[in-house]
């Protein structure tokens, strides 16, 4: 639901902007958004006691060089207690900056560490396949086969050696 409301306030804040003003504002919004992991922080968002105006500028205060655009779009949030929104408007704002340059990023999931050369060719055939600029990184888990997620594109492509064993087992009882 709140990736739903922070996906409209991404299109107010992107409608008549440029690249590097969506850019800028982008960084600003994760410079804040980090601050979220913080629990002090979150207990002082989400505190009765501190005044809408005092919580407006903390926010204000952890980015730097913060323009009227990004201080009104805060001080709205804080009008609206809708401080928590912050981090996803954040994430969404990247997201829509890698559509609008063609950029995205994925993770490659596996048990075992995969070459770095392996890992490059899955991104060229997939950057090839979606005609895109992707960069992918390794999670190194306990995923029983291989699995490549590209987030932005919404594209999550596995092979897992339990489904096969299944897959296979299934087949064989329908042949019987």
């Amino acid at each position: 639901m709140k990736d739903l409301v922070a996906k409209r306030y991404v299109k107010a804040l992107t409608t008549g902007r440029s690249k590097d003003e969506i850019t800028t504002i982008s960084n600003k919004l994760n410079q804040i958004a980090s601050a979220f992991s913080s629990e002090k922080f979150n207990a002082i968002i989400t505190s009765a006691e501190v005044s809408i105006s005092k919580k407006i500028e903390l926010v204000v205060s952890l980015a730097d060089n913060v323009d009227n655009t990004l201080k009104n779009f805060i001080s709205l949030l804080g009008e609206k207690r809708r401080f928590e929104l912050l981090p996803f408007v954040a994430k969404e704002l990247t997201t829509e900056i890698a559509k609008m340059n063609n950029t995205y990023v994925g993770v490659v999931y596996t048990n075992e560490e995969l070459s770095s050369d392996f890992v490059s060719s899955i991104e060229q055939q997939f950057s090839k396949k979606f005609d895109v600029k992707l960069s992918l990184s390794q999670n190194v888990g306990d995923y029983d086969g291989i699995k490549v997620d590209i987030d932005g594109l919404g594209v999550e492509i596995s092979f897992s050696k339990d489904r096969l064993r299944a897959q296979l087992i299934d087949h064989i009882l329908k042949a019987v």
